[in-house]
């Protein structure tokens, strides 16, 4: 089993990639087979892999506890055509500073990672490097790179609690800096094909563009309550070369081989312009 993520090794990404492996190693090899997380530059290219064969599975975030749903992996999964969310993991985000050991933080002038993280820290940047350049970066582990790059010792990163393999002199800040202490991500285990949806699941996800008129969405909503069907997220995008028009991405707590909700996609495709399945899983709870 090979499952794509966002690198470099590191990231929050690749944490949850290693996670998934667990469960989805079947121990079976044949010649030239072996379990590998394999990194990627951006999330186009993760989803990319999966798409073209590379691997047999993505790992990506799709929610953060603060900062929401991860917009870009949203349109990704609905502009595909054969790629299904089968898996869920969630994982605690404990954003930790990385810098050259004896350098004061007064001392750095730019602090490198991925947006989130330093969206996800800002109180603490601007009460105690309120003068430091942010800079954003594909991933935090690429924060990383570019933070020991800088030979003068005034650069800094953002990345997890879990980072291993700093380079020599440099050192990771005892405690979490993240504003919110309690803060976690929601990650996806991709697969290419309808056949990859598990027989059973906890939750399904799916995503409806509901006509431009009076009470559209209301009626959406009713339609979901009507059988007794927990939703547990709601998220809205705007649908591409159509402005006005929104797509609603819907998570709700049914199990996929039910009768409820086959009824209930059912109900919703007869009921809106557009109507698509982009997963069905259970959370990986190991």
């Amino acid at each position: 089993m090979k499952i794509a993520f966002l690198g470099p090794e590191g990231s929050y990404s690749h944490l949850a990639a290693k996670e998934f492996l667990k469960t989805e190693s079947t121990g079976k090899k044949l010649a030239g087979d072996w379990d590998e997380c394999v990194p990627f530059r951006n999330f186009p290219e993760v989803l990319a892999a999966v798409e073209n064969g590379r691997v047999e599975a993505a790992a990506i975030p799709i929610e953060n506890s603060i900062q929401g749903g991860v917009s870009q992996n949203l349109d990704l999964l609905q502009s595909s055509e054969n790629l299904y969310a089968v898996k869920e993991k969630v994982l605690r985000v404990d954003h930790r500073l990385i810098y050259k050991e004896g350098v004061k933080l007064s001392q750095i002038g730019r602090v490198y990672s991925h947006r989130q993280a330093l969206d996800q820290c800002a109180a603490f940047l601007s009460r105690e490097m309120p003068f430091a350049s942010l800079r954003e970066t594909e991933s935090t582990g690429f924060g990383i790179t570019r933070a020991v790059e800088d030979e003068s010792g005034k650069s800094a990163a953002i990345a997890g609690a879990h980072t291993e393999n700093l380079r020599s002199g440099f050192v990771m800040g005892e405690e979490c800096i993240s504003d919110e202490k309690n803060n976690y991500t929601h990650f996806l285990l991709i697969k290419k094909g309808e056949n990859s949806l598990p027989a059973n699941s906890e939750k399904v996800f799916f995503s409806a563009v509901c006509p431009h008129e009076p009470g559209s969405l209301l009626k959406l909503l009713k339609i979901i309550a009507s059988y007794g069907i927990n939703m547990t997220k709601i998220e809205s995008r705007p649908v591409r070369n159509r402005p006005g028009d929104y797509r609603f991405f819907i998570e709700a707590d049914c199990d996929i081989a039910s009768k409820e909700a086959q009824e209930l996609l059912a109900a919703i495709k007869a009921n809106t312009l557009e109507c698509k399945l982009i997963g069905a899983y259970s959370q990986d709870r190991s």
